[in-house]
């Protein structure tokens, strides 16, 4: 009995000290894993989290290629898809589905966490509002939209070039494993503003090329307040109804209604597949501009500051012998653009030990793109 109350005096004592500086948000992170038989953050977690709806109004189905499902996926791609723990992988070619499988109970309809491909499709609202005049340029300062960061060591001279392109200066250690940095409270707590307004900046903006969700988190403030509406109606409108998406998507959000721009838009395989055909076509989806080509252009040049492997939300890797760029998410989601062959390739399912050999570049996409185009050239 007294080793019982010794332990309910601990927990009591923990959960008060965790709530005094700042962790309770700690709490809310084990109920939506390890009490949902999870060890970390799912792909099916979205129901977990409050979310705006990103519409689809009038959607335009997958043309299918003559040669869909046909040739069969060798024994190497399929071992190392299912190794990877896939629920979906689909290629497009020439605009038209030409292999689609699934995997582990999931199916056409899955709706499946982005994670940081997100990440992107923010850059893109970024150059929307840019193209629509709501922003006056790609180099406006930050605090232009947020005064207290005037005031901020450092931030005086960052702008959303230097967030879109991960060279803001931000004091922000991307670790997804360690419950107590800013990963995690962003992920699981109530309020982003606290999550990254809080944050301090450690060098100069545009010194230094450092892969940070924080970053795209403030990126998605200021367009946010640029637009004058939620980031997932202002998808809606402007990428996913005119891209023909075939399902609704969710974002979702913090307490307070904000989207989470560093991540976790959900929604199906075959509508992500659609944002990869938007950037081989340049923008366009059939005979209406989506987006504007010079911006696209900008996304996926490789900054020097990188060393040339990340342009604005997109992965690049034109080192490899066949090029292609691409969104990529925490646990092995990708949408895969290779112009070459007229091809995207998607990928989803959930690998927490996602092998990044290549400065941060996962060795599976490389293995799928060349695999891939091989198996599907004409």
């Amino acid at each position: 009995m007294t080793i019982l109350i010794y332990f309910v005096t601990f927990i009591v004592i923990a959960a008060v000290l965790f709530y005094l500086l700042g962790y309770s948000y700690i709490f809310n992170g084990i109920s939506k894993t390890y009490l949902k038989g999870k060890m970390s953050a799912h792909i099916d977690d979205g129901k977990f989290f409050s979310y705006n709806l990103i519409a689809a109004g009038n959607p335009v189905p997958w043309e299918k290629h003559p040669e869909y499902n046909k040739t069969p996926l060798p024994k190497n791609i399929v071992d190392d898809l299912i190794h990877s723990n896939t629920a979906s992988f689909l290629v497009v070619k020439n605009g038209k589905i030409i292999h689609e499988q699934y995997w582990n109970g999931y199916n056409a309809l899955s709706k499946t966490n982005s994670f940081s491909m997100a990440k992107a499709v923010t850059v893109m609202l970024l150059g929307k509002a840019i193209e629509e005049g709501k922003i006056n340029s790609i180099d406006n300062k930050f605090s232009d939209y947020f005064d207290e960061f005037r005031n901020k060591e450092f931030t005086e001279s960052l702008t959303l070039r230097n967030l879109a392109q991960m060279e803001s200066g931000l004091n922000w250690e991307e670790n997804y494993k360690n419950p107590f940095l800013p990963n995690a409270k962003a992920y699981y707590g109530r309020s982003l503003i606290k999550a990254t307004f809080s944050r301090k900046f450690k060098q100069h903006p545009g010194e230094k090329f450092e892969y940070q969700s924080g970053s795209t988190q403030l990126l998605g403030f200021a367009v946010k307040k640029a637009v004058s509406q939620t980031l997932a109606s202002y998808l809606s409108e402007k990428i996913w109804t005119p891209l023909g998406m075939e399902q609704n998507a969710e974002w979702s959000t913090d307490e307070s209604g904000m989207e989470k721009t560093y991540c976790c838009i959900h929604a199906t395989a075959k509508d992500f597949a659609k944002l990869g055909q938007l950037f081989l076509n340049d923008g366009k989806a059939g005979d209406q501009q989506i987006l504007n080509p010079d911006f696209i252009n900008q996304m996926r040049t490789p900054t020097k500051k990188s060393e040339e492997i990340y342009g604005m939300g997109f992965w690049i890797n034109d080192d490899n012998p066949i090029k292609h760029y691409y969104f990529l998410g925490l646990q092995g989601q990708y949408i895969i653009m290779v112009p070459e062959h007229n091809m995207v390739i998607v990928k989803t399912g959930s690998y927490n030990n996602l092998p990044k050999n290549d400065r941060g570049r996962p060795d599976q996409v490389k293995f799928l793109v060349n695999e891939t185009v091989q198996l599907f050239a004409d």
